[in-house]
């Protein structure tokens, strides 16, 4: 008579002391003494399920252990992750998240405003099986975190705000799906070139701190170094000019027509049209009548329709070149003098993510005199058809017929 109790009371008593491995070859020994029924005895007695008792068996048989020295299963052992079985939840939570993703252009991270267990919800209607401790878990593999309020603005927000972000979202994912090029643009903060000192730490030989100028002072043989960069959404991947001079409306322009003839007009050879989101001040501002004007030129040279979504004031840092280029250069630099342009020519280019960032830079040595005017009459010739939602935000220029 098998005394399936006392095999019980046996293994439950060891079991809490040793691993899973161990436990599997505590089955494995009952099941041997018992004979041809031992398998379904010991099974049902300690709980472990038949396949494990019999690998325990196997391991025990062989004479020496199977596995490997520490490990207690076979690599690759164990369940699969749940986005092994679901492998459209990543892209799922992250079109949830995404139109109302914030972002810090010197901070990699990117945080969303609904909680988690909203998205699992979602989720759940959209026919995923997923629960919120899980959606945690795929937000911080997608490096989103959550995050209290900061107070960095001024004032009240735009009242037509979100349905701006509404209307860019709704137009670069269409524009997206369309296979037409969609490109975020903006200058990052200008940096003194020299041996100054640079926010973060690198690793050096302990006592050894790289030494540095106590004072930021303007070198005048260096000056300071202005980049701008273009963010590729569907390619991700990053052009960045910097410049030696003034950041105007005509070096953001020069800047997107040298990342188009190097790299846009051939990964978009049949491409007629250009989407460019962009901050609302700055170089790029809604109210520069430069900015435009310099985008009508290209526009004649190109021949290309150039659609233009302006973030409302004060939400630049949700623009995607911030948390997705200019945060990932800061992190490649961070704690490193930029002695000389070759120096952060270097570091931007050598800038990558685990998600596939690659970015390519050059210098532009180009001059760009500020306090350029452009008339009543200039602005008259534009060939612009602003959109019926916030004109000023968003609006079209396309070539000018110049045959006549």
């Amino acid at each position: 008579m098998i005394d399936t109790a006392a095999i019980s009371c046996r293994f439950s008593t060891l079991a809490p002391l040793v691993d899973e491995r161990v436990r599997r070859l505590l089955a494995a020994n009952e099941a041997l003494a018992i004979g041809p029924t031992g398998i379904s005895v010991v099974s049902r007695a300690t709980g472990l399920s038949r396949q494990a008792i019999r690998d325990g068996i196997a391991e025990l048989t062989q004479g020496t252990p199977s596995l490997p020295p520490g490990r207690i299963r076979k690599p690759g052992g164990g369940r699969k992750p749940l986005t092994v079985h679901d492998p459209e939840l990543e892209q799922a939570l992250e079109q949830l998240v995404d139109p109302h993703a914030r972002g810090d252009p010197e901070s990699p991270l990117r945080w969303t405003c609904k909680s988690s267990r909203n998205l699992a919800k979602e989720l759940q209607n959209m026919g995923h099986q997923v629960s919120h401790t899980k959606v945690t878990q795929v937000l911080h593999k997608l490096h989103y975190s959550l995050q209290g309020n900061r107070k960095t603005r001024e004032g009240d927000g735009h009242p037509d705000r979100d349905a701006q972000f509404e209307y860019i979202n709704t137009n670069v994912s269409a524009a997206l799906a369309a296979g037409e090029p969609v490109i975020s643009v903006d200058a990052k903060k200008k940096e003194l070139v020299g041996d100054f000192k640079n926010a973060g730490q690198t690793w050096r030989p302990r006592g050894m701190p790289e030494e540095v100028r106590a004072y930021d002072f303007v070198l005048p043989e260096w000056g300071r170094a202005t980049p701008y960069g273009i963010y590729d959404f569907a390619h991700n991947t990053g052009w960045v000019s910097v410049g030696i001079d003034h950041d105007t409306a005509e070096f953001a322009v020069e800047t997107i027509r040298t990342w188009w003839q190097r790299y846009g007009q051939m990964t978009y050879p049949t491409a007629t049209r250009l989407h460019i989101t962009a901050d609302g001040g700055g170089s790029n501002g809604t109210r520069h009548r430069l900015w435009k004007w310099e985008l009508q030129r290209w526009a004649d040279e190109s021949g290309l329709t150039i659609t233009v979504h302006h973030f409302p004031p004060g939400t630049s840092k949700w623009n995607k070149i911030e948390h997705r280029l200019f945060s990932a250069i800061t992190q490649n630099w961070h704690g490193t003098p930029l002695v000389s342009f070759a120096v952060i020519l270097q570091l931007i280019a050598a800038t990558c993510t685990t998600t596939g960032l690659t970015v390519d830079c050059a210098i532009d040595i180009n001059e760009y005199p500020i306090g350029k005017k452009i008339t009543d009459e200039e602005m008259a010739t534009l060939n612009i058809e602003r959109a019926k939602f916030h004109s000023d935000w968003n609006y079209t220029i396309r070539p000018r017929d110049t045959t006549g």
